[in-house]
């Protein structure tokens, strides 16, 4: 029996052409715009700090300065999750909702990163101004996943799988997203994913 597929079948080809599509579906369907893993495509740079993209990973680097990609695009109600690796100096922070083209965390939300923070109510997993970390989470020099969530005024955030953030807060409706390299050393981020909330 010859057990080799026909495809001159104008069914079985058709099959073919969905598995394929299916396959590729899959693969990038649901991969955001602008994830900054190959390019800086859809993200605006600011600032003094060293931003690189190598192999999917986007690493930012200071010397006694500050600077942060920004997203051109604003989002309202959306999930963020993302990789991040800080060495021990740096201070970085993930900036959400911001109002301008600039950040603070007083026009946007700060979700900080920064185990070595000498004020510890601010540092990783805190909403800088707002609330201190609900547990506190290593993340020196290793790689460690982000997980935020704002839906209306619910602030959410995760680290390492560990809870940190649960509050409500009305200031910001919608905004910027901005990754942030502050003070002198290093950071890296990778697998940077926005999925939108805001019909759910």
């Amino acid at each position: 029996m010859n057990s080799k597929r026909n495809l001159s079948s104008p069914l079985t080809f058709l099959k073919a052409i969905c598995l394929g599509f299916l396959f590729t579906c899959l693969l990038s369907c649901n991969q955001s715009k602008g994830t900054l893993e190959s390019d800086f495509e859809g993200w605006e740079i600011f600032g003094a700090a060293d931003w690189t993209i190598e192999e999917g990973i986007l690493h930012g680097t200071v010397n006694d300065t500050v600077g942060f990609v920004m997203s051109k695009a604003a989002y309202s109600s959306f999930r963020l999750t993302v990789e991040f690796k800080p060495n021990s100096s740096i201070n970085s922070g993930i900036y959400l909702r911001c109002q301008n083209k600039e950040i603070s965390f007083v026009d946007c939300y700060e979700f900080n990163i920064w185990d070595l923070h000498p004020n510890q109510d601010f540092r990783t997993g805190a909403v800088v101004n707002i609330a201190p970390p609900l547990n506190y989470v290593e993340t020196i020099d290793q790689w460690n996943t982000y997980e935020i969530e704002l839906k209306d005024n619910k602030l959410k955030a995760w680290v390492n799988g560990v809870q940190t953030v649960d509050l409500e807060d009305p200031s910001l409706k919608e905004g910027f997203i901005a990754l942030q390299a502050m003070g002198s050393g290093e950071v890296s981020f990778r697998k940077l994913k926005i999925q939108d909330l805001s019909k759910k």
